[in-house]
C-alpha cells in the first residue's frame, strides 16, 4: 500500500476476513483517520498491511505487537472503541 491513500481505498483495505476486525477498522477510518497526523496515518496504513491473525491477536489482547508504533496504533483504536 502506498502512503497516500484515498478514503475509499482505506475503507476497502479495512475489509478483512474477520468481522471482529471489520467492526474496529472501518469505523476508525470513517470517524478518526482524518484527525491523525501524517505520521500516524502512515502507521495506520502499515497496520493494515499486517496479517489478519496477528491483527486479531493484538486487538483481542492475546498478544502484544512487538513493533512499538504499530502497538500504539492498536491501543489508539481500542481506546476509541471504549469511548
Amino acid at each position: 500500500m502506498t502512503l497516500i491513500m484515498n478514503k475509499s481505498r482505506l475503507r476497502w483495505a479495512c475489509r478483512r476476513g474477520m468481522l471482529e476486525l471489520d467492526v474496529l477498522l472501518r469505523p476508525f477510518v470513517d470517524e478518526a483517520y482524518d484527525q491523525l497526523s501524517e505520521k500516524q496515518q502512515a502507521i495506520f496504513v502499515r497496520l493494515l498491511e499486517c496479517e489478519d491473525p496477528d491483527l486479531f491477536a493484538w486487538f483481542m489482547g492475546h498478544k502484544v505487537c512487538e513493533v512499538p508504533e504499530l502497538n500504539d496504533m492498536v491501543q489508539l483504536i481500542l481506546d476509541r472503541v471504549k469511548v
